[in-house]
């Protein structure tokens, strides 16, 4: 499972190559909402990287995983964010408008 967590401050991801431990920091990746639609709707990150999503709409909305991985509520002009543990493809939706609709490739290099 997907935990939502607010970050102070970077990730560092540690993957041991050859005998030799290599530092990657972890990026972000944003996703904002307005006009009823996720933006972009589709995104690719890496394990360890955290997508943040904003909502710029004038209504409450949500990143909900449909496969039960997260639940972000984003009240008006509120953030919400996920941190990825594990590689795969995720469908997401607003499950106040679950027309609205989203995609998360995370792979594991």
């Amino acid at each position: 499972m997907f935990r939502a967590i607010a970050l102070p401050c970077a990730i560092f991801v540690l993957a041991a190559t050859a005998g030799a431990v290599v530092v990657v920091a972890a990026k972000t990746v944003d996703v904002k909402i307005a006009a009823l639609a996720f933006a972009p709707a589709e995104v690719t990150a890496h394990v360890g990287d955290t997508v943040t999503w904003e909502n710029a709409d004038f209504i409450d909305h949500t990143a909900t995983s449909s496969e039960g991985g997260w639940d972000v509520v984003l009240p008006v002009g509120g953030t919400g964010r996920v941190v990825l543990t594990k590689a795969g493809t995720f469908d997401y939706i607003c499950t106040i408008h679950p027309n609205m609709k989203g995609k998360v490739h995370v792979t594991s290099d």
